[in-house]
């Protein structure tokens, strides 16, 4: 059953930009995808073998969806567990596990698991209403978390002051204490069911402060040796904890004070591992590929200095999208630009991304600046 060929059935959750690009890698392997997703117009529409289009949190609809499949993969959290873990019982794989799935879908439960594994994480206090806030035990200023539904910086509020209170989320959250950190970095791991691990080398990451998004990433990081093992060592761990099957995102913050403090988990692709396609040897869509088909995992080095720019919808802007200044981009050597097939951009909205591979780091960055005041997303 978990063997590359043409007539097993594989199933994506989610028609995004990360089903996109795994299956432009599993079009290699000759694997057919099919894709479930609530948009018509969804990115992977035109090129996976069916598509769907259907709620990813309704149970009957991922249910019936899910039992036609061999093997199911998810591209985004937001999925009906209760259905995956009905599947799953019925001897269809599911991978990233159910399990998996419902931990990482509730923050709350993540930090708890962080606490009981012993892996190093910012203090926090589980909250129950926005008038709990009032007799919170993590002092002024935190970070509050909705548990659930937060994704590319949705669901994330700063209370700064007591002031700050009145705009807080009422739904159940989390607050955590406020971090000084010197860099967000990432670590992406792949375990297969053999048990086999591998991590791809530690990425720095810069975000847009308006859109809390990935703006860019630089990988390798050029932060001590200590720093990169002791981060990739995290990822093995908490890898190894969970059982994973397939690919995870591991956030970190690395603090001035030099202690590194995991922030958050993404079981699957992710947006600090898109340099990957260019810039290491196995891509990180190959590796999750590779890792819920239980083959060997790839050798995850780095071949260049490789700079990732988020290609965001511009402020002021929507509608059909139009790219100014991509002939521009493209007279540059090393320059790598991938756009997700969305027809209409709106302010922040992940557009694409480019990535800029050169062996002279510093020219890699030199590069990557001029992508990013030059290309741009408008109507």
């Amino acid at each position: 059953m978990k063997s590359f060929y043409g007539d097993l059935k594989v199933g994506i959750l989610g028609g995004g930009q990360l089903g996109r690009m795994f299956i432009q890698q599993a079009i290699n392997y000759n694997v057919n995808i099919r894709v479930l997703d609530p948009d018509p117009e969804a990115p992977c529409k035109h090129i996976c073998e069916q598509f769907s289009v259907g709620s990813l949190t309704d149970y009957d609809t991922v249910y019936e969806f899910g039992k036609k499949q061999d093997l199911i993969t998810i591209e985004i959290e937001k999925v009906n567990v209760d259905a995956l873990e009905q599947l799953e019982s019925e001897g269809i794989l599911v991978y990233p596990q159910p399990r998996i799935i419902r931990l990482i879908q509730d923050k709350g439960l993540q930090k708890e698991f962080f606490k009981q594994n012993d892996i190093p994480s910012a203090p926090f206090q589980l909250i129950s209403s926005k008038a709990a806030l009032k007799n919170a035990d993590i002092p002024l200023p935190y970070i509050q978390k909705l548990r659930k539904d937060g994704y590319d910086g949705r669901g994330v509020y700063k209370v700064l002051t007591e002031q700050d209170i009145e705009n807080a989320f009422e739904q159940p959250s989390l607050i955590e204490q406020w971090v000084d950190f010197e860099k967000e970095i990432s670590v992406i791991v792949a375990r297969n069911d053999n048990g086999d691990i591998k991590t791809f080398p530690m990425v720095e990451m810069e975000f847009n402060p308006d859109a809390n998004l990935v703006e860019y990433l630089i990988s390798p990081s050029l932060l001590p040796f200590a720093v990169h093992e002791q981060a990739e060592n995290l990822a093995i761990k908490i890898a190894d904890d969970l059982k994973i099957v397939g690919i995870l995102a591991v956030e970190m913050f690395l603090t001035k004070s030099g202690e590194i403090l995991v922030n958050e988990l993404a079981p699957r692709p992710h947006n600090s591992g898109h340099q990957s396609i260019e810039g290491n040897v196995t891509s990180q869509f190959e590796q999750h590929l590779r890792a819920i088909f239980n083959q060997p995992l790839g050798d995850t080095s780095c071949t260049a200095n490789a700079v990732m720019v988020n290609i965001l919808g511009e402020k002021g802007y929507e509608g059909l999208a139009d790219y100014e200044g991509l002939k521009d981009i493209l007279k540059l050597d090393g320059v790598y630009v991938h756009l997700y097939g969305k027809k209409l951009t709106k302010p922040f909205r992940k557009m694409g991304h480019v990535t800029v591979v050169d062996q002279n780091r510093e020219k890699a960055i030199e590069k990557a600046r001029y992508v990013q005041q030059t290309l741009k997303v408008k109507v």
